[in-house]
């Protein structure tokens, strides 16, 4: 198969684009291509990508928020040859408009309604408009076990029982809970009213995102519950899921090679890239809790009650250009020594630069990387004033002394969450600098 060429501007994307296996984009340690996939593969073809991984980049996966793989180190020569043998392992690869499904959808008999046909609509319905945002996306979700709530859609179509009937909520920008309510409409009006918005969206030009249509509709939905994908799950027909991480979203070839050979040899029948940088793994209950014995035991995040798994650290430096700090280590310090505060009721965001890819939306605590050391943040984004600077050196210790704080200060039945927000960000700021000499 021939490789599609690769015009040197696709080498080098604007800002605000997201990276494709066709269009590659620059970072620090080379360019990174997407995977992103439709459909389950099986682990064997999993280890083909990880292999190609290593042939033609560094070696290095990741896995991102929405689910989709990332190869990195790539160079110029080497991404087109990535480009054609990916191609040539007839995966099924999602071309076009992101249209997203929860990673459970249609296995899971808890679903209100399988969302994979109005999805596979809208993406097909979606070839004939031009002009569309780099990044815009559209969430289906059957409201299953694992909701793709929390990830922020331009246009998001919700199943909702109604008496008898299934009904679909349109919402429009944000995550679900910030979303614009916009109609509740059957499935075939969801998929017309979808097509119709995207469709307004590329006429208003191709920075247009449903946050500007939404800007008259917003409405706060309440807060919705998440559920971690680092589980075992019930489905239909006797057959379980599992869902297993690498440590801040990104692995090493041979460390994902060796879990899916594994996966292979338990008799695992197939797997998803999912969401929260997770691996869903499909077969039956032995092998799937046999698997994550052996994930856990290899250094994979397994379950929700692993500190790691409520972290959003993004690559850092040296393989981002934009980052100033190392977040892996910064991670990896905060895990060993904070896991009291990550109770799983908030992310701690770690970014190398103010852009916060890992984490857009606001987080009850964050750490952003600049030239002189760390801002921290309360209940910002990374391009939020800081309640407080702090170098390198000093950020276990200052952790520690906000993670003491949050442990004196919690009321009964209070997670770490709502007691950070309680504190705000006077209290959190003197806590910060108190150890300072």
């Amino acid at each position: 198969m021939t490789a599609p060429s690769l015009h040197p501007t696709t080498l080098h994307m604007r800002r605000g684009a997201c990276p494709a296996l066709s269009a590659p984009m620059m970072t620090g340690d080379g360019l990174l291509a997407r995977v992103a996939l439709t459909d389950a593969i099986s682990p064997l073809q999993l280890v083909d990508l990880c292999r190609l991984a290593r042939i033609h980049g560094n070696g290095i996966l990741d896995i991102s928020a929405r689910g989709n793989l990332q190869i990195r180190g790539l160079s110029e020569a080497s991404a087109p040859l990535l480009d054609a043998d990916v191609r040539a392992l007839n995966l099924p690869l999602r071309e076009g408009l992101a249209v997203e499904t929860p990673p459970l959808a249609g296995l899971d008999d808890t679903e209100i309604a399988d969302p994979r046909p109005i999805a596979d609509a809208i993406r097909l319905g979606a070839r004939d408009i031009a002009g569309l945002a780099p990044k815009m996306s559209v969430v289906v979700d059957g409201h299953g076990q694992l909701r793709l709530s929390h990830l922020l859609a331009d246009i998001r179509l919700v199943a909702v029982k109604m008496g008898d009937d299934i009904s679909w909520k349109l919402l429009l920008g944000g995550s679900e809970a910030s979303a614009g309510v916009l109609a509740t409409l059957d499935e075939a009006e969801a998929v017309s009213a979808a097509l119709d918005l995207l469709g307004k969206l590329a006429s208003m030009g191709n920075g247009a995102r449903g946050r500007d249509l939404a800007a008259n509709l917003l409405r706060d939905n309440g807060e919705l519950p998440t559920t971690s994908p680092f589980d075992l799950f019930v489905l239909a027909d006797s057959l379980h899921a599992v869902g297993i991480g690498p440590a801040f979203a990104q692995s090493k070839a041979e460390d994902v090679i060796a879990l899916c050979v594994e996966a292979e040899r338990l008799g695992v029948r197939f797997l998803k890239p999912a969401l929260d940088h997770s691996l869903l793994f499909f077969g039956q209950r032995p092998a799937c809790e046999a698997l994550a014995v052996f994930a856990a035991e290899n250094g994979f995040i397994t379950s929700a009650a692993d500190p790691r798994a409520h972290i959003a650290a993004c690559p850092g430096s040296p393989a981002c250009r934009s980052a100033s700090i190392a977040t892996r280590d910064v991670a990896e310090e905060t895990a060993r020594g904070c896991s009291d505060l990550l109770d799983g009721s908030f992310k701690l965001h770690i970014s190398g630069c103010p852009k916060g890819c890992a984490h857009p939306e606001p987080a009850a605590l964050a750490l952003c990387g600049t030239f002189a050391g760390l801002s921290l943040i309360a209940q910002g984004k990374a391009t939020d004033l800081p309640v407080a600077d702090i170098t390198i050196a000093d950020t276990k210790a200052t952790l520690r002394r906000l993670a003491d704080l949050v442990r004196s200060e919690k009321r009964a039945g209070e997670n770490s969450a709502a007691c950070l927000a309680r504190l705000g960000a006077d209290r959190l700021a003197a806590a910060a600098i108190s150890g300072r000499p």
